[in-house]
C-alpha cells in the first residue's frame, strides 16, 4: 500500500527542486550579456561545462536507452538553450524571458494528447494570470522592435514545452540522459564558433558561472524534479524565473524596478503560490480517498 504522507513529501520536494532550478536560471540573462562573444559560441561552451558538471554528477552511470523521449528530449533541450542565448544578443532580456515563457500555454496545450495529464479549470486560470503578471512586469520594457530576435525567444519557449513534456515522459527513468545529450549536442553545434576566438578573463568567469550553476547544477535538480511532478507544474512553478532575473539586475547593477514589475511581480508569486497550495491539498484529499476506499474493499 503506497504511503499518501510519502507521495505528498516527494511532490512537495519536487515543487522546491522547481523553484531552485527556477533560482538558478534566473541569472541566466545577466551572465549571457556580460559576456561579449558570438551567441553560438557562448551556448556551446556553457553546454560543455555543464555536461562536464552533469558527467562528475552521474559518474559514467549514465543509463541511454536512445529511446524516441530521450533523443527527443536531446534535441529540444538543445534548441531551447541555443535559442535562448541567442534571443538575448539579438533583442532585450526582458523580451526573451517573457517570451520563453509561453511554454505554459504551449504545454497545457498538448499535455494530454502526449501525456494523458488532464489540464484543470485552475491550471488556466493560473496561466492567464501569470502571463497577465508578466506582461504587467515588463510593461516598461518590452518593446515591439528586435523582431527577429523576439521570434527566436518565442521558438525558444516552444521548444521549452518539448523539454517539459518529454522530460516528464521519462518520469519512470531519468531525463537527465537527454540534458547531458543534449549540452554535447549544443556543444557541437557552437564548437566552430568557438574557434573563430575567445572570450576576455571576464568573460571567462561569466562563462563558467552560466555552466555550473545556470545550466549544469540548475538541470539535475530540474530531472529529480520531474519525476515528482506533472508537466504543467513542471514549467508553471518556473516562471518565478522572469521575476527573479531583474532582482539580479536590480542587486549587481542597481537598477530599481518601476510600479508596473512590482505588481507583476506580485500577481506572478501570488498565483503560482496559490497554484501550489491548492495541488497539494488536493493530492492530500485524493490520496488519502484512495488509501480509504482501497482498504475498504479489502
Amino acid at each position: 500500500m503506497n504511503n499518501p504522507k510519502n507521495s505528498l513529501n516527494q511532490h512537495s520536494k519536487g515543487i522546491f527542486f522547481l523553484a531552485l532550478a527556477a533560482l538558478l536560471w534566473s541569472c541566466g540573462g545577466f551572465l549571457i550579456k556580460w559576456v561579449s562573444w558570438n551567441p553560438l559560441a557562448i551556448a556551446g561552451t556553457r553546454s560543455l561545462i555543464a555536461a562536464g558538471v552533469m558527467f562528475l554528477y552521474r559518474r559514467r552511470k549514465f543509463d541511454f536507452n536512445w529511446s524516441t523521449a530521450q533523443i527527443g528530449g536531446a534535441v529540444a533541450y538543445g534548441a531551447t538553450v541555443i535559442s535562448f542565448v541567442v534571443a538575448n544578443k539579438m533583442t532585450t532580456a526582458a523580451n526573451a524571458i517573457l517570451l520563453q515563457y509561453t511554454a505554459p500555454v504551449f504545454v497545457a496545450l498538448f499535455a494530454y494528447w502526449f501525456l494523458g495529464e488532464k489540464t484543470s479549470r485552475l491550471d488556466w486560470i493560473t496561466i492567464g494570470i501569470t502571463l497577465g503578471g508578466m506582461i504587467l512586469f515588463f510593461l516598461d520594457n518590452l518593446s515591439a522592435g528586435n523582431f527577429l530576435g523576439n521570434l527566436v525567444a518565442l521558438f525558444s519557449g516552444a521548444s521549452f514545452a518539448g523539454v517539459v513534456l518529454l522530460s516528464r515522459k521519462q518520469k519512470d527513468g531519468s531525463p537527465l540522459e537527454s540534458f547531458f545529450l543534449g549540452n554535447i549536442l549544443t556543444g557541437l553545434v557552437g564548437l566552430p564558433f568557438m574557434l573563430q576566438s575567445a572570450p576576455n578573463a571576464s568573460g571567462w568567469v561569466g562563462l563558467i558561472l552560466l555552466g555550473v550553476f545556470q545550466l549544469g547544477i540548475s538541470y539535475i535538480v530540474y530531472a529529480e524534479a520531474m519525476k515528482r511532478v506533472t508537466a504543467l507544474e513542471g514549467v508553471l512553478i518556473p516562471v518565478i524565473e522572469p521575476i527573479l532575473n531583474p532582482v539580479w539586475v536590480f542587486l549587481l547593477l542597481h537598477e530599481v524596478p518601476g510600479k508596473w514589475a512590482l505588481a507583476g511581480g506580485v500577481v506572478v508569486l501570488v498565483s503560482v503560490t496559490l497554484r501550489c497550495v491548492f495541488a497539494i491539498k488536493s493530492k492530500i484529499k485524493t490520496e488519502y480517498s484512495r488509501q480509504y476506499f482501497g482498504a475498504l474493499k479489502q
